[in-house]
């Protein structure tokens, strides 16, 4: 009997869109060298992965695992989150004190 297991590609990158149903859009970023010079630079390549629950969203960072395809685009499945987005609460500063600036 031959164990036909195959290692499965995995890839860490950011959910860039959800607007799709069931489908994300993962951005994946890789160093990569320049032949003549050997500076590095950052090449990021975008995949649409499949997401059953619709659990992920833009910002979440996550990896993603090459599956058989399930459509024309879709090659990828998410497989855990590993980041969860970062919330920012804008506009909600401290009142300043102005009883200095009014002596």
């Amino acid at each position: 009997m031959e164990n036909n297991k195959t290692i499965q590609r995995t890839l860490e990158g950011t959910v860039v869109s959800d607007k799709m149903h069931k489908t994300r859009v993962v951005a994946v970023t890789r160093q990569k060298k320049h032949p003549v010079y050997k500076k590095y630079f950052a090449v990021t390549k975008k995949y649409k992965a499949h997401d059953e629950e619709n659990a992920y969203h833009t910002g979440d960072i996550v990896e993603i695992m090459q599956i058989r395809p399930m459509s024309r685009d879709k090659r990828w499945k998410i497989v855990k989150l590993l980041s969860k987005k970062q919330d920012i609460t804008h506009g909600e500063k401290e009142p300043k004190n102005d009883t200095e600036s009014e002596l």
